[in-house]
């Protein structure tokens, strides 16, 4: 037990009891402070620590961490895509990836369930397939008759990796006699989804309108109306970009229209909003390069700077040193004499091979730029590694510059690869099955398309519209050793050829089977035998040079 301080001995002199209390007491509070120095009290929230005592945070809800700043994180994160080109490069490379020229429609109906046999089935997807590709090559499924399907697809992706969200509005217009389909896809930016300015109990952050109540009760949040349970029933989209001051666009005053999310009858959805979320009850997505914004934009600072002072330091200029006042130009200049500039206004340039006078009395002193700096590309490089880890795009993939072994340089890719596969998964999910679903449901309703029972229930629509979309692949570093590896895949039940086809390089094994047929039967009609090439999964090919030298 712990002595007694004068103190106590005094208290315990008088009243014993009074004193054993405060012993007591004493006791309770050191148990409960070592309660409090558990757990993360004694690290990340630590409020003692000197490397942590300055450290103040806060986070509130996601409508006030994320939509209070979208308008700030928009602006810069596509000034980024504009000016920066390492923003421009890890945008289009998950562009490129993700969607390429376009994920391509394969329809995969359960046939199983639906009780047809396999012909049918691939007679029936073949001919849907054939259906879709008049509407999605045309440039008529898009409401402003610029892009078709595919080129959609990339500028839905494009304005969601800049914007943090992107929505797509599902139209009907009158068929044409070329266009039987009457679907239009109309793409929007984020911006012009938005809070009405013209509610009362309206909550902004000084420019723009964040958070509102409509005239129905519901809640709008950065234009997205809400009901009491927190669904999402409605878009509140205006018809031009709020921030705008361009003049023609200002001619006309802002409205907003409230689009339903879905329709009231069907329940298919009227808006599709493309967005990552992360964080609960989020309802608008944070631009790709929210996290990276800061480096990014200083190292592009310092990139600019570093080639101006290359470019500096590159220029020859001559500075001639004169004891007298003299007015001629030097070195026997074929300037006119009634162009030259008088000693009055005396002006000193650098430039390619710049001869400046310096009047009498004066010096040049040049600083030693060090330039091209030494450490540039070091510093670059690990810059562009602590960007990737955050962006999911490992260095090599980034910079296009594969300079590591082959080990290093597949793993890289398999890892970015993991990052792309998730965000074409969501946007098969989000954009191309949903837009396919209510084009099947049109050819349907048109009779060009026949699906028993398609309308009787949701599990058997369901079983019609199954399709798979395939895109890029992830590409090849060494095409024997893919090869290989694909093959033994194959014999070993690992994976399908048709599988290892769409990762090759995208291609669609039906029809290369078809072709394959044809280009044989003309080998033979014209006498000449194709050798057949084996793939062995034991040796590899040499790879040295077989021309005499």
């Amino acid at each position: 037990m712990k002595k007694l301080n004068i103190i106590d001995k005094a208290i315990n002199y008088i009243s014993p009891s009074i004193a054993l209390k405060r012993q007591v007491a004493r006791a309770q509070a050191k148990v409960i402070h070592s309660f409090m120095n558990t757990g993360y009290s004694d690290g990340g929230a630590s409020s003692t620590k000197k490397s942590m005592r300055g450290w103040k945070s806060r986070s509130a809800s996601p409508a006030e961490d994320i939509d209070l700043n979208l308008t700030v994180l928009r602006n810069r994160c596509r000034d980024l895509w504009m000016n920066a080109p390492l923003a421009n490069a890890a945008i289009k490379t998950t562009r490129t990836n993700v969607i390429g020229s376009g994920l391509k429609l394969k329809s995969r109906i359960d046939s199983k369930y639906l009780g047809i046999s396999d012909i049918e089935a691939d007679e029936w997807e073949q001919n849907v397939e054939r259906e879709f590709a008049l509407w999605a090559d045309s440039i008529h499924c898009d409401s402003l008759k610029l892009n078709n399907f595919y080129e959609l697809q990339q500028l839905a992706q494009l304005s969601w990796l800049q914007s943090g969200d992107c929505f797509a509005l599902l139209k009907q217009d009158a068929s044409l006699p070329y266009m039987p389909y009457g679907l239009r896809i109309h793409i929007l930016e984020a911006d012009r989804i938005c809070t009405p300015n013209t509610l009362n109990n309206v909550v902004g952050d000084g420019l723009f309108t964040i958070e509102g109540i409509g005239q129905n009760g519901n809640r709008i949040i950065s234009g997205v109306e809400i009901d009491s349970k927190g669904a999402v029933v409605a878009y509140h989209i205006c018809n031009r970009y709020p921030q705008s001051f361009y003049v023609e666009s200002n001619l006309s005053p802002l409205m907003w229209t409230r689009v339903e999310a879905f329709g009231n009858l069907t329940g298919r959805p009227n808006v599709l909003h493309l967005m990552e979320s992360e964080r609960p009850e989020q309802r608008r997505g944070v631009p790709f390069l929210a996290p990276v914004i800061e480096p990014l934009k200083q190292l592009t600072r310092y990139t600019e700077a570093e080639l101006m002072a290359a470019v500096v330091t590159g220029m020859f200029t001559v500075f001639i040193k004169s004891e007298n006042p003299s007015s001629e130009m030097p070195l026997g200049s074929m300037i006119p004499q009634e162009e030259q500039v008088s000693n009055d206004a005396v002006s000193y340039e650098l430039g390619n091979g710049a001869i400046n006078v310096l009047q009498p009395g004066e010096d040049i002193t040049m600083a030693n730029p060090g330039r091209p700096n030494p450490a540039f590309e070091a510093f670059v490089n690990s810059l562009c590694r602590y960007i990737g880890a955050a962006l999911e795009i490992p260095q090599e993939l980034l910079q296009k510059s594969f300079q590591s072994s082959y080990s290093a340089a597949r793993a890289a890719l398999l890892e970015s690869w993991k990052m792309f596969r998730m965000r074409r998964s969501w946007m098969s999910q989000d954009f191309c099955q949903p837009i396919y679903e209510e084009w099947l449901t049109q050819a349907i309703s048109l009779g060009r398309i026949k699906a028993p029972r398609f309308f009787d229930d949701p599990i058997i629509r369901k079983a019609w519209c199954s399709a798979e979309w395939n895109g890029p692949a992830a590409g090849q570093l060494d095409p024997v050793k893919e090869a290989q590896g694909a093959k033994l895949r194959v014999e070993n039940g690992f994976s399908t050829r048709e599988q290892e086809t769409m990762e090759i390089n995208s291609g669609n094994f039906d029809r290369n089977i078809e072709q394959a047929k044809r280009e044989q039967k003309l080998m033979e009609e014209a006498g000449l035998s194709e050798p057949k090439q084996v793939i062995s999964s034991n040796k590899q090919p040499s790879t040295e040079s077989s021309e005499p030298e």
